[in-house]
């Protein structure tokens, strides 16, 4: 008997083991399970506030909040942030929620009474993000409307743009850059422009005359002289040799090439304004690089020579762009009379104009262009070889002339000369017998029918001028 129960017991003890064994296991199962879940919520929930954030039907709120930061201060006490615009989420769902409960228990009003309640309760505004943005408007929950500063009728176009970084920015953060090339031309020099033809009723060429030693020639009369256009004679209807006032342009070369002859040329811009007369009106141009415009249409020679102290030679040579920069320049110019003075030691290296283009503007301005070359005997490069040639082929079609300096000490002596002569030209001036309207190039030539005991004598003026076109 006792053996029986100490079996029955033995049994019993065993099964209350395995009992208790899987409820302990139960036990620690469940609470992985519980620990898992609590894991998961605390994973889900800030993914759910940034997907909420992001989600295109949320950006009223943001319009609205983007508005509250930018009018006011946010008052203390209020939400902010991050945990603001989950505030304002949170809000925006709940009554989407008790909106539909409320649409599905109470029967279909009339669309007429329900348009004007929905008007009546909601702020319209634009939202940036919507269809309506370019010209309806969205509708805002109570609870984030009150934070709108837009007006209830909104007519704004608003736009969430990426702010672009300004090229001057870039230019200074990135020397590099596209935006640092642009900015270093001068605005004058960023687009290619048509140059201007005038109506020329009256056509008047300045006309030099020197003699086999290279001295100016004065006191010929009307008749010593016979003008052809296109090969026609023509009949001088203005004839003057005075000293009339003129507007004069110096470009002034500051590249580095020009280190050991600065002081000289800065002697020779002194020595031409000598020259000038009390009406006569002056601008400076120095370039390098890129041709700078240093001192405007001034009456004032000190000015102009005040400004030549500051120039420090250093980079390369964009003399075309500077002939360009002159030329543009002309076109202020008070008086009829115009003239260039280029001095400059070498060919052109930088320039972003080419010499087709530039000599294509020379020749439809009404501006005589004189040049000072200040040329090395060893010319380093195809440039400055082919620098002489350029400047020559700028200045004759022009009526001026190119003086060639082998010695910096004589610039001053030659930049006195090219002054002189600007005093001293013939100034003739025709209608033409057969003028024409159609746009196109018209040769000009002046012959010279030299007095008796004159040995033979040198013309320079201008070859030609275009057409009026209407």
């Amino acid at each position: 008997m006792a053996r029986g129960v100490s079996g029955w017991g033995g049994a019993l003890y065993r099964i209350r083991s395995k009992v208790d064994a899987g409820f302990l296991s139960s036990i620690r199962t469940g609470s992985l399970f519980l620990r898992l879940i609590l894991l998961c919520l605390a994973v889900a929930c800030p993914i759910g506030v940034l997907w909420a954030q992001r989600n295109p039907s949320d950006a009223p709120a943001k319009t609205s909040k983007l508005s509250a930061q930018g009018s006011e201060p946010t008052p203390a006490g209020a939400p902010s942030g991050a945990a603001s615009t989950a505030a304002g989420n949170g809000a925006m769902r709940s009554e989407e929620q008790s909106t539909a409960r409320t649409k599905d228990t109470q029967p279909p009003a009339d669309p007429k009474s329900a348009t004007q309640t929905e008007t009546a309760t909601a702020t319209p505004v634009v939202t940036p993000s919507s269809p309506e943005a370019s010209g309806g408007s969205g509708v805002l929950p109570p609870a984030m409307a009150s934070k709108s500063k837009l007006p209830a009728e909104s007519n704004y176009d608003e736009v969430h743009v990426k702010p672009m970084v300004k090229s001057e920015d870039a230019a200074k953060f990135n020397p590099n850059s596209i935006a640092k090339a642009e900015a270093d031309v001068d605005p004058n020099l960023r687009t290619h422009t048509k140059p201007i033809r005038v109506d020329v009723d009256l056509v008047l060429i300045p006309v030099t005359i020197t003699d086999p030693m290279n001295r100016l020639v004065t006191g010929l009369e009307r008749d010593n002289f016979v003008l052809l256009d296109n090969g026609e004679k023509q009949a001088i209807q203005h004839f003057s040799s005075e000293d009339s006032p003129i507007s004069l342009g110096v470009i002034f070369d500051i590249s580095g090439s020009m280190a050991n002859k600065i002081e000289k040329a800065r002697q020779a811009v002194v020595e031409f304004f000598k020259t000038a007369n009390p009406e006569d009106e002056f601008f400076l141009i120095a370039f390098n690089d890129k041709p700078t415009l240093i001192v405007d249409f001034t009456n004032s020679v000190e000015r102009v020579q005040g400004q030549l102290v500051y120039a420090v030679p250093k980079g390369r040579t964009a003399l075309l762009d500077a002939i360009y920069l002159g030329m543009a320049k002309m076109r202020q110019a008070r008086h009829q009379r115009k003239a260039l003075l280029i001095i400059s030691d070498g060919g052109d290296n930088r320039s972003r104009y080419t010499e087709n283009e530039i000599k294509s503007m020379v020749k439809e301005a009404d501006v005589q262009i004189y040049a000072m070359g200040i040329f090395d005997q060893s010319a380093r490069s195809d440039e400055e070889r082919y620098g002489p040639q350029m400047l020559a082929e700028v200045t004759d079609v022009t009526g001026g002339r190119t003086f060639t300096v082998s010695n910096p000490n004589d610039m001053s002596d030659v930049a006195a000369k090219i002054g002189v002569e600007l005093r001293n030209q013939y100034v003739l001036g025709y209608r033409p017998t057969k003028p024409a309207r159609d746009g196109k190039w018209r040769k000009v030539r002046v012959k010279l029918n030299s007095p008796k005991g004159l040995p033979q004598l040198s013309v320079y003026a201008k070859t030609g001028y275009y057409a009026p076109t209407e």
